[in-house]
């Protein structure tokens, strides 16, 4: 049985790429270095492919920042202002993702969601009513050849046409149906010049096709399809989908001349169903999703196995896949040098799941496979007890009670009592949470890990830091201050790192978007708080100032999704360990004289099901609770804020609403302020603070453009209940462009209070 990747991590081993990159972008470096390195990593990764077996290897997957934003420039979707700036083509490519500002101009970047139901990020491609799209580009042949060049055939991979309209911006009058056409034919140009290269697969990616479609989604696919696919010649075209199942568009899918299919068995929760009710053609291969790409524990052989022989059992033309893109894994446990065999025999990174597959498809085609090693040490590891449960930590949940999940008084009465207590300003100015980590802070760190410096050190430096970024917030003049966060690796990570029943890895780096790659802990067990996590920083950073000081929390559904979670136990039970958890420190926060705590729950769309026909599945009737559950035991005076990011919330504003928070901040400045309407229509109560300025890019923005920005804002939102804020945390930015920021973002404010105190 043949077997194939979807996609594989592309920073490299031990994250060459983000460090590559960010040399360029300090000018450290020139183009050429930055383009040698990439291709050092491509040989490497496909390298590595091809030594365990891989059939199926992609290319055109690796990118300097987004394969979407990839697919835009390769078929001319590169909006004036970008154009206009007159840079190469890479520092064009860079502006769109990063926002420039030099000689050239003053550009924001693109938008950026997140990719589905992950914590990956893409850049939103942008068409303008004048946006010529055709194929411009060579990136894809150009690796395909460069693979070809190191005897490595390989199947590039492209977003798909469907699921690119789908993803579009459109900023004009014109909509999608508007580029159907010049989609069409540019993808019909991309599969001519694949014939001309003599590729033999080509991998069009569609997972836009796994939400609910309508009858117009499904007619425009077939439009796309019944005039791209034509053109295909000598290339076999492989669909492929991820994510979850196609039931609107099965038939579709098989009776159209697809040559491969690829769906989704992990996710797919009716993908079994759909072949059970409809077969599979006998003239397709069925590229099956049976290797989680998502998760990182080991695949259970004899559960794959089965599903293996049901297919090849019906006749199906099976080639054994991974369920998703690798890109969601770290890239091996080869560096882990601290955690036992006891953890590392239950995990599978990038590396290992290639072993994974190879391992199965052999044992596809053994009929004694049961007598086999590898066999006989999987089965094993699902026989054994993993000595991962905690009596005391499932009592206490036992206990919960219907009046946990409410906090008295409701809220108007509680925000008019807040009013009162902190006595701010209209228009308080705030920021998210963290401050930039500069190179001796994470020297710091890194020191006190490798022990090279005493607890007394590692804390004396960071109360330094701490004490430093208090001043300066006063400086510049901030009403509400918060302590930096320089004892955080991650807002997820460190949290992991202090509560029981979590794993924490070395080198288990995973994208998220860019250059930023992040290290999601591991719910190894049940969870619960060992001792305060944050009390004592933000108690000392409170002694320095009079000034209101945040407390800073990850919620329950953020810390469980940005972490690589359990499957022995359901989504909602973990979350609610967590809940009890991070309450436990709310309330011990509040005890020792923290008034305001931000509980960020940055990741609260990212669990709910893709399909909204499937929102029945009573995810958000456990996640909103949870996220009450950490905060109901405060007093009305103490004031609970939230952070959300780079998701699709205006669907679900009145269950964010139902969170019960007082204040929240959201992502706003990329998405242009669209969820500001949704915002007034759903009549919110909580108060608010859209970001004001993108802080994913290095651009300053200028006092003027902060003041529009809030004036848009004060027309869809009440001026008592506005916050203002950057847009996300602080961390990855460098210190000059963060103080000239927030100083003008302070500046705007100001200006704004004597705007509307008339």
């Amino acid at each position: 049985m043949k077997t194939s990747v979807i996609g594989f991590p592309r920073v490299g081993t031990l994250r060459e790429l983000k460090f590559a990159s960010e040399k360029y972008f300090r000018k450290e470096t020139g183009a050429e270095e930055l383009l040698k390195e990439a291709r050092r990593l491509r040989k490497t990764h496909w390298t590595v492919q091809k030594e365990a077996g891989i059939d199926y290897i992609p290319c055109n997957g690796f990118s300097f920042y987004d394969t979407v934003l990839d697919t835009a420039v390769l078929l001319g979707i590169v909006p004036k202002r970008y154009q206009e700036l007159n840079l190469s083509a890479l520092d064009t490519y860079f502006a769109m993702a990063r926002g420039y500002q030099g000689e050239s101009g003053d550009v924001k970047a693109l938008a950026m969601k997140k990719w589905f139901n992950t914590n990956y990020h893409y850049i939103v491609p942008e068409a303008e009513d004048d946006t010529k799209i055709a194929l411009v580009g060579e990136k894809l042949w150009e690796e395909y050849e460069e693979a070809k060049a190191l005897g490595i055939e390989t199947k590039p991979v492209l977003t798909g046409p469907y699921t690119l309209l789908k993803l579009c911006r459109y900023t004009g009058s014109k909509t999608a149906d508007d580029f159907t056409d010049a989609v069409i034919a540019a993808y019909q140009q991309v599969l001519e010049k694949c014939a001309a290269h003599r590729i033999m697969w080509l991998q069009l990616d569609e997972p836009a096709l796994v939400r609910d479609l309508s009858k117009e989604d499904i007619a425009l696919f077939h439009k796309i399809y019944e005039n791209v696919l034509p053109c295909k010649k000598t290339v076999r075209i492989l669909l492929q989908t991820y994510f979850g199942d196609v039931r609107d568009i099965y038939k579709d899918l098989t009776e159209l001349p697809f040559d491969g299919i690829g769906l989704d068995f992990i996710e797919g929760k009716e993908t079994v169903h759909l072949i059970e009710k409809y077969g599979f053609p006998k003239d397709k291969l069925l590229f099956a999703g049976l290797v989680n790409g998502k998760n990182i524990w080991r695949n259970h052989y004899d559960r794959t196995l089965n599903q293996l022989q049901q297919l090849t059992g019906k006749g199906i033309q099976t080639v054994l896949s991974t369920s998703c893109s690798l890109l969601h894994v770290p890239y091996t446990v080869k560096h882990e040098t601290k955690l036992s065999e006891k953890y590392l025999d239950y995990f599978a990174f990038a590396e290992e799941k290639l072993s994974e597959l190879r391992e199965l498809s052999g044992f596809a085609e053994n009929p004694s496979y049961t007598q086999e090693s590898a066999y006989k040490k999987n089965s094993a590891l699902f026989v054994a007890d993993r000595d991962c449960k905690n009596a005391a930590v499932k009592k206490r949940l036992s206990e919960v009670t219907e009046k946990d999940y409410v906090r008295l008084p409701k809220r108007s009465e509680r925000q008019q009592l807040q009013k009162e207590t902190f006595h701010l300003p209209q228009f308080p100015t705030t920021t998210i949470g963290s401050f930039p980590q500069t190179k001796d802070v994470k020297q710091n760190r890194a020191a006190f890990r490798k022990g090279e410096i005493t607890e007394q050190e590692y804390t004396a430096f960071n109360k330094k830091k701490i004490a430093e970024c208090i001043k300066k917030q006063e400086e510049i003049g901030l009403d509400v201050l918060v302590h930096g966060e320089y004892e955080r690796n991650d807002m997820v990570e460190y949290f992991g790192e202090a509560l029981g029943g979590f794993l924490f890895t070395e080198k288990a780096w995973v994208q998220s978007y860019g250059t930023r790659c992040v290290k999601p802990p591991v719910i190894w067990g049940d969870v619960y708080r060992e001792k305060p996590m944050t009390v004592a920083w933000s108690v000392y950073a409170q002694s320095l100032t009079d000034k209101v000081m945040k407390g800073m929390l990850t919620g329950p559904v953020t810390i469980l999704n940005w972490s690589f979670p359990r499957e022995d136990i359901s989504i909602k039970e973990s979350i609610s360990q967590i809940a009890l958890a991070i309450r436990d420190e709310v309330l011990d926060l509040e005890a020792n004289g923290i008034r305001m705590i931000q509980i960020d729950e940055a990741a609260l769309r990212e669990k709910l099901p893709l399909r909204r026909s499937d929102w029945d599945t009573e995810y958000l009737d456990f996640a909103i609770p949870a996220f009450r559950l950490t905060h109901s035991g405060v007093r009305p005076e103490t004031q609970i804020h939230t952070h959300m990011c780079y998701s699709e919330f205006t669907d679900i504003i009145p269950a964010i609403d139902a969170m019960d928070a007082d204040v929240i901040t959201f992502e706003a400045s990329r998405s242009d302020l669209q969820i500001l309407s949704a915002l007034r229509e759903n009549h919110f109560e909580t108060e608010v603070g859209p970001g004001v300025y993108d802080i994913h890019s290095p651009r300053v923005p200028s006092v003027e453009e902060i003041v529009q920005v809030l004036e848009k804002m004060l027309t869809q939102i009440e001026p008592d209940k506005l916050w203002v804020n950057p847009d996300c945390g602080l961390k990855t930015r460098g210190i000059p462009e963060t103080e000239a920021s927030l100083i003008n973002m302070v500046q705007a404010a100001k200006q704004i209070r004597v705007a509307h105190s008339k």
